[in-house]
């Protein structure tokens, strides 16, 4: 792919998370009395990975979701400018698709739907149809990290377009078939999905590889920053989950923190690897 065609992706994905934005702080003005009544009715908390430390030291609040899905949009545009201005004009096959991952926050708008169905006539299968986007954001974001770190381990650049539509064929195949249940979600306003336990092993085994693929991309190129943007890509795993997992005012912040950070760690040290290339 050209740097023309990735700088053109990156503008699209400029467009698409400010449009994100604005329908989150939209949708949240007309949603936002109804956050309290989407709380209580949820049936089951989150599987943060902080979740019940944090909910027993704060207890929960039913607008977190609601600044989340802000901080996420806010996240994906702030950084999705900074990756288009920083690697304008620097080749790098990685960066694609870590800004893919950012872009993919943006899909975290969706959420709106459960409580904006009680304010709005919106028919029961919105409900559906917004869970299923937002499980292709989800996997979207994880399989671009993972082709990332394919590319850090060699893999041919000029397969970029090929890569591209295995990541969105395999992000779409995991939403468009598994059961999602319209009338049950948990504390984050997400709704119950099938198949979650063999789901969430399969996530956290894509998550491992893809940190082992940079740790490994160090000795085989022969460049230790990899063994940091390994790190940096654990960062954005953990502050994705502590932001996107929890509903307690003590989560928010640092979740938002962890993943900007992972993400200026990943970004910068890409930007140094391949600057005098």
């Amino acid at each position: 792919m050209t740097l023309l065609a990735r700088n053109n992706c990156f503008k699209g994905g400029i467009f698409l998370a400010t449009l994100s934005l604005a329908l989150v702080i939209t949708g949240g003005y007309l949603a936002f009395p109804a956050f309290p009544d989407a709380a209580a009715s949820a049936a089951a908390r989150s599987r943060g990975i902080i979740q019940r430390i944090t909910e027993e030291i704060a207890g929960s609040s039913p607008y977190i979701p609601y600044w989340t899905m802000l901080g996420a949009a806010a996240y994906a545009f702030i950084s999705i400018i900074l990756i288009y201005l920083f690697f304008e004009k620097t080749q790098s096959p990685e960066i694609l698709f870590i800004g893919f991952f950012v872009i993919s926050m943006t899909f975290e708008l969706a959420r709106l739907v459960v409580p904006l169905k009680s304010v709005l006539p919106l028919p029961a299968t919105y409900l559906s149809a917004a869970s299923r986007i937002l499980l292709f954001g989800r996997y979207f974001g994880l399989f671009s990290l993972f082709a990332a770190s394919v590319y850090a381990a060699g893999l041919n650049a000029q397969k970029q377009q090929n890569i591209i539509f295995m990541v969105v064929l395999a992000s779409m195949i995991i939403p468009i078939n598994v059961p999602i249940d319209s009338l049950v979600w948990d504390s984050t306003l997400m709704l119950r999905r099938g198949y979650g336990t063999l789901l969430l092993l399969v996530e956290l085994a894509i998550m491992a590889i893809t940190i082992l693929t940079f740790i490994i991309s160090a000795y085989t190129r022969g460049s230790r920053r990899y063994i940091f943007i390994g790190i940096g890509i654990l960062l954005i795993f953990a502050g994705k989950n502590i932001l996107l997992y929890s509903n307690t005012w003590i989560t928010l912040v640092p979740g938002l923190i962890i993943l900007a950070a992972g993400t200026w760690l990943v970004c910068s040290l890409l930007h140094l690897e391949y600057l005098w290339h």
